[in-house]
């Protein structure tokens, strides 16, 4: 008698798994829809992505102290780097915007955040500029050239928002002079937090001060940093 039902419950697994996989296909296709040159697991972590966010739904945020509002030893508005395109990146053209930086990865389960990040670009376009640095510094998530990554924005989230020449973003002899000055207390006057995974996000004001660090698990338009943005 048993012996009869192994196979029956084989066969109901088996039937099961394959349904649930028929599913998941479906809902990857659906969801990628109008997605262009991606690979397939590209195309499973965008469709992941809400419940990725979910299961990583713990916040770190780092807020300026009150007493540290003053200048920063080094100016923000100093600094320059260098667009995807090629072209000179200077940031005291950005002065009287808040400015929010993200370090970012095609291959990342915070991949999705591109999306957020162009909303978030789109609804505070005149009080906000959003800046992607593609960086490969995690786990190689980032293989793809200037050219690529560039086009693979572009199709497949829509990003419209400045994107600079990839680079390293953590600490070392490598980093990109911006998160050099993002992750240095001498530099930025408070600060040493450097990007503990793909889309870490920093926040600078108006007057080149770090106002925020935000993990990457938060996103985008979280009402933490909406409502710094708004600050």
């Amino acid at each position: 008698m048993i012996a009869k039902r192994i196979p029956r419950l084989l066969k109901r697994t088996i039937l099961v798994t394959c349904l649930l996989l028929f599913s998941f296909s479906a809902y990857v296709l659906i969801v990628n829809k109008n997605s262009t040159q991606m690979t397939t697991r590209q195309k499973i972590l965008k469709a992941i992505y809400p419940a990725f966010m979910w299961l990583t739904k713990k916040k770190s945020v780092m807020e300026s102290p009150p007493l540290k509002n003053a200048a920063p030893p080094v100016s923000f508005f100093e600094l320059k780097t260098t667009s995807i395109n090629g072209e000179e990146f200077k940031f005291e053209k950005l002065k009287g915007k808040k400015i929010l930086i993200v370090n970012t990865a095609s291959d990342c389960g915070y991949t999705g955040q591109y999306s957020e990040l162009q909303k978030l670009s789109d609804e505070y376009r005149n009080e906000l500029v959003v800046i992607g640095f593609p960086s490969n510094d995690f786990k190689e998530q980032e293989k793809g050239s200037d050219e690529e990554i560039a086009s693979f924005c572009k199709k497949n989230y829509g990003v419209d928002f400045p994107l600079m020449t990839k680079s390293s973003v953590i600490k070392g002899a490598e980093q990109n002079p911006v998160f050099k000055w993002l992750s240095d207390a001498s530099l930025n006057g408070w600060n040493n937090q450097e990007p503990v995974w793909n889309f870490s996000k920093y926040l600078v004001d108006e007057e080149g001060r770090l106002l925020n660090y935000f993990a990457p698990s938060v996103s985008p338009l979280d009402k933490v940093i909406t409502g710094a943005i708004r600050k």
